[in-house]
């Protein structure tokens, strides 16, 4: 064999030998682009080149389903995070792979939280077994709260179970519901009185021929009436206040306020024969709320001084300020609170006395108002009191803008 032909061969072996390795290489390419999309057409013909820039375009394609999916996985893990729900994912081998922003609140050193997610974590295991479970806790804080779990079964794609679990802070939600509960029983009772009394007056009226008689039980009649009234009347302002927007802020004239507030219990003092002095605070001592509730609030402890307070005696209002709040106060020479009722006198209904109550024609939802109506404004109402000697009544509001004279008084007693 010639020096030539040996040549030959090896070129022919090297050639065969490239265009094997190619072949293989065109494979081994051509598989990995079909692993990355299996729905990509196989080229039998394709060569080193075009196999690699197939494979580029699938794996930037791959790269940018990847990127979307990152993408969404966290916004799904931010819209969790927003939800004012508590949200626990647990795989199949009960291993916590998700925890939200609100559920991570329940897995501090108190005592409530550790209850919560032990809770959280017996479900979880429950719902890997297929069961689904809820329960309400109550727990007593402080602050005290009320939160339900509850947990889910979560098929895989394996055939096995994963597990959802949720927490759900119920505390406004129940006392809502107890508060309406609470509600629908006082008022029911309070208008049945009246109702009652109304119906067995008229039964007594029926077939009544003589006239003192007959004008006796209509003036009584009259006077349920007006009660059923009255109450009806103190549930609409005790509605609109407590369902209603935010209070409309306004400057408002402490003074004016104080004045439109005892014009309206003006006719009720004098048929009591109470006098009603207003100690005028500086025309520039204003208060920023909204004016027709705080004229409904300061009435109605004007009022309540008057139905509470002896004939002859005075009921006085003054106004001062520190710069920043402005104290609204009422004073009553009357019969005072018991110390087991101050804490008391604000919720809907509640009487110290049901006998002058009944006497002076008191809903039981005057201060009532009056304490939703501090609230709306982000302010309060406080009380002091002794038996005998009278009690002091102060509404606390926002001070409005402008040169204020400071009329930090000493607390009336």
């Amino acid at each position: 064999m010639t020096l030539v032909a040996v040549f030959v061969a090896l070129a022919a072996g090297a050639l065969i030998g490239a265009l094997v390795v190619q072949r293989r290489t065109v494979h081994r390419l051509s598989l990995l682009v079909t692993q990355l999309e299996p729905d990509h057409a196989r080229f039998p013909r394709m060569n080193v080149a075009r196999a690699a820039d197939h494979l580029e375009k699938a794996v930037a394609r791959e790269q940018a389903r990847a990127t979307a999916a990152r993408l969404s996985v966290e916004r799904l893990r931010r819209a969790l995070d927003a939800l004012p729900t508590g949200v626990v994912v647990a795989d199949e081998r009960g291993v916590i792979v998700l925890r939200n922003e609100a559920a991570r609140h329940f897995l501090g050193v108190r005592h409530a939280d550790v209850l919560v997610d032990e809770a959280v974590g017996s479900h979880l295991r429950s719902a890997l077994a297929g069961e689904h479970r809820r329960q309400t806790l109550e727990l007593y804080g402080p602050p005290r709260r009320t939160v339900v779990v509850t947990a889910v079964p979560v098929d895989s794609e394996t055939g096995a179970f994963a597990a959802l679990a949720t927490i759900e802070d119920v505390t406004d939600r129940s006392r809502l519901e107890a508060m309406r509960t609470d509600f629908v029983a006082n008022i029911s009772h309070e208008l049945k009185t009246p109702v009652g009394a109304l119906a067995l007056l008229a039964e007594a009226l029926t077939g009544e021929d003589e006239p003192e008689v007959v004008n006796r039980l209509a003036g009584k009649m009259v006077n349920e009436a007006h009660r059923m009234g009255r109450t009806i009347e103190d549930l609409l302002e005790l509605s609109r206040i407590e369902l209603g927007e935010s209070p409309h802020r306004e400057l408002v004239g402490v003074g004016l306020v104080a004045a439109e507030a005892v014009d309206r219990v003006r006719h009720l003092a004098d048929q009591r024969g109470i006098s009603v002095d207003v100690v005028d605070p500086s025309h520039r001592l204003n208060a920023i709320g909204d004016r027709r509730q705080l004229v409904s609030a300061v009435a109605n402890l004007v009022e309540n001084g008057v139905k509470y307070s002896d004939p002859g005696s005075s009921v006085e209002v003054s106004a001062r300020t520190d710069g920043t709040w402005v104290d609204i106060v009422v004073r009553d020479r009357g019969f005072g609170i018991p110390a087991r009722d101050l804490d008391r006198i604000f919720e809907r209904f509640y009487r110290v006395d049901r006998a002058r109550s009944r006497e002076t024609g008191g809903t039981g939802l005057g201060l009532a108002i009056v304490r939703h109506v501090a609230s709306n404004h982000g302010g309060s109402v406080s009380v002091t009191s002794q038996e005998g000697a009278g009690s002091t009544f102060t509404l606390r509001v926002p001070v409005g803008p402008g040169p204020i004279a400071v009329t930090m008084l000493e607390d009336a007693g």
